[in-house]
């Protein structure tokens, strides 16, 4: 499946982005978490957490894409 970047960000870093957050989410996947735990790991919120990979992998890769200091302001 291929992830639109949102206007904001790089286009290779966006790809870079995807594939950071894919693999953290395969590696919380294969030790047993849901999609809610992945986003709380990278402290976004999780309770109203989707019940689809796909779209955890994009909200991760999507605030990776954020300058620092927007991230922090979070």
């Amino acid at each position: 499946m291929t992830t639109i970047a949102p206007p904001f960000s790089n286009p290779v870093q966006w790809q870079q982005n995807v594939g950071l957050a894919r693999a953290a989410c395969a590696r919380i996947f294969r030790d047993g978490g849901v999609p809610g735990d992945a986003l709380r790991a990278f402290h976004l919120d999780g309770s109203n957490a989707p019940a689809d990979w796909s779209v955890a992998v994009d909200r991760i890769a999507a605030s990776l894409s954020q300058p620092i200091s927007v991230r922090r302001a979070a």
